[in-house]
Order: C-alpha cells, then structure tokens, then sequence
C-alpha cells in the first residue's frame, strides 16, 4: 500500500544535533516501509549532506522567516507538480513555511514538535490548528500543546524517535579494544556525556560535577562526545578558565564522533546533565539500549524513559542532584536495573515506524 504514498519533509535548521539526526533515521525507517520520501532545507544545512549521502531527494529553499512567501510558493509548487501526498514539517520556520504552502495544494499537513520548549498560546500562533495531524517526541510535549495550545486530542500523538537496537547492543562491542581505540584508559572508571555542545545541554555542569568527584574519586576519567557552538566555551572550562586548574589530564573534550555506539560501549556511566529543551533525548535511548547505567532529570519527556529503577532519574536538574546520583552509583548505593527489554519494547526504530505509518493512513483515510 505504502508503494505510491509520498512524503515531504521540511527542515529550517542548519545545525546537526538530535532533532537532525532523528529527521533522517524516520526518513530511512519510512523508506525501508515503501514510502517515497524527500527533504526540502537550506543550501547551508548539515542536514542537506547527510539526506544527500542517504541518497534522498533534496529541494533547496531559502526558508528566512516564517512569512517568507517565496518558500511558501516553492513549496506549493513542489507539493503540486511532484504530486506529494504529504508535508511534515519540523521546525518553526519552515513549519509556517510548509503549512501555509500546503493549503494550496492538496498534500495533507504533518507537524512535529521534537522540544518541550512551551509553544505561546496566542491565537495568532494558529499554524498547529491549521495541521492535520501533530506528533511530537514525548508524552509530555504531547500534553502541554493539548492543555496549552488547545490542540485536539484526537490529532495529536507522541512517538519517540527509535533506535536501531542491531547497532545499540552492548555484545557487538569489545570494551577493552574500544578504549584502547579511543586512547581511554584501562583501569578507570568512565563516565560520559553524549549530545550536541549547545547551552541547554548544560555539558558545564558535567564539568563541574566532574572537577569535584576526582578530588574524591581520582579513578575516574570524564568524556564529552560531541560538536557545536559551546565547542570553545566548554573547552575554556575543561583547560582552567574563571581561575581553575587545568582539569584536561581528567576531563575530555572528545568531539564529534561518528558511530556513536562504539563510544558508549567504553562507558561505565553515563549522564545527561540537560536542564531544557529536551523530548526524548536519543543519546539516553542508546546508553539504556546498551545496559549502561545512567543518570538524567526529569525534564521535557525523559520520564517516558523511565520504567521505575532502569536509570537514575533526578528531580531537578541542577549540580547538587546530578552529583548526588552520581556518588550514589559510584559508592554502589545507588542501584539500577538496565535492561534492554524496555527499550526494545518501546523505543526501536521498527516501533517508530508502526506507528508513523498509523498516523499517515490516518490522515489519508486509507
């Protein structure tokens, strides 16, 4: 059935962090279902490379604002003549851009909301009444654009961005060969972080927490994996800026890495010290699926995450709790049950893909 069904998705951002990346594991997901899918961005998108490496089809518009009529129109055209069934858009730029756009052609009109940062309720914000169907990535994304946006019940859903639980496996890796190939060392205790360098990730706190816990643990060795604005900022912090020591003997900015399961496989711990902003973060999906113990606060939707003792989950995301978990597992008295079961169950990309599907037979009544 899904032979003839053709998807348009629609990306303003030029960046390359967890919203990117699930964009274009759902656009391979759909793919491998006999969907025809295709992505319109900016020329100066990351995201643009990796459709183009996949093999995608890719348009390029400009995207400037959100009244930008220009992109609108294309986008019209695009829907119109290549006859595409649907537009899903992804962030609020081109979500303007592509909903607007849609009203003149026939392709129905799929909004999702991937952060738990609040949408304004002000009915002139009215580009979500305008969609057919919204998903968003957690339950508590969900709620909130019911409660606050006055989104209907009945064309709203959450689905989690899935993981692909053949590569997230922690029995494919050697831990010992894994640190040797990363320069970690062998006899130490490994905590990590894993996401893209932008405030909200509050990776400084990682930092801080990581400054304190040597002095009393010195066999332990801190890794941030990851690339983006905060690249500088954080490596001041690591290297003795406002006046501290350097912490770089302990503390390692890795940078972006390419096969993000390799780098979990060498962790001991992991912890997700983001204070905002966060759905369903995947870098948590992965380390769950790959048995690590892990420590993360209940913000946006993480608490979906969360089966009742399979991580660390703190109430609030500031230094003192994150640091209190972390002494916690560190001294053993702080336990955790991770199994992957939870994870396959819930969270796997062939879910996603069920579920998606659900959604586009939905809004096309078939």
């Amino acid at each position: 059935m899904a032979d003839w069904i053709k998807v348009l998705h629609t990306e303003w951002s030029s960046g390359w962090g967890g919203q990117e990346i699930r964009i274009i594991s759902e656009m391979e997901v759909m793919r491998n279902l006999g969907y025809e899918v295709a992505l319109a961005c900016k020329s100066d998108s990351m995201i643009l490379l990796k459709a183009q490496e996949k093999g995608f089809k890719t348009y390029v518009l400009p995207f400037r604002r959100k009244s930008d009529l220009i992109t609108m129109w294309e986008i019209a055209k695009i829907l119109r003549s290549e006859k595409y069934d649907i537009i899903n858009t992804h962030s609020g730029i081109d979500t303007w851009c592509g909903g607007l756009g849609s009203l003149l052609s026939e392709a129905k009109f799929i909004r999702t909301r991937h952060l738990s940062t609040p949408i304004h309720p002000s009915r002139w914000n009215f580009i979500n009444d305008l969609a057919d169907f919204i998903m968003t990535t957690g339950e508590s994304v969900k709620e909130a654009m019911i409660r606050d946006n006055r989104i209907n019940p009945a064309k709203i859903m959450s689905i989690p961005t899935g993981i692909d639980l053949c590569v997230f496996n922690k029995a494919k890796y050697n831990k010992e060969a894994m640190r040797e190939k990363y320069q970690f060392p062998k006899d130490k205790v490994i905590i990590g972080n894993l996401g893209v360098l932008r405030y909200f990730k509050r990776q400084d706190i990682f930092i801080e927490i990581a400054r304190e816990i040597h002095e009393k643990y010195p066999n332990t060795f801190f890794v941030i994996a990851g690339d983006g604005d905060g690249r500088e900022w954080l490596r001041n912090l690591v290297h003795g800026g406002n006046g501290k020591l350097d912490a770089s003997g302990y503390i390692r900015l890795l940078g972006h890495v390419s096969n993000p399961a390799e780098f979990l496989s060498v962790l001991d711990i992991f912890m997700l010290t983001s204070d905002s902003h966060e759905g369903v973060p995947q870098s948590l999906i992965q380390a769950l699926a790959m048995e690590i113990p892990s420590i993360a606060s209940d913000i946006g939707s993480i608490r979906d995450l969360y089966n009742g003792d399979n991580f660390v989950l703190t109430q609030k995301p500031i230094k003192e709790e994150f640091l209190g978990a972390l002494e916690g597992l560190l001294r053993g008295d702080l336990k955790v049950n991770v199994a992957q079961e939870f994870i396959l169950q819930n969270f796997s990309k062939e879910v996603m893909g069920e579920k998606i599907m659900g959604v586009y037979e939905k809004v096309l009544k078939r």
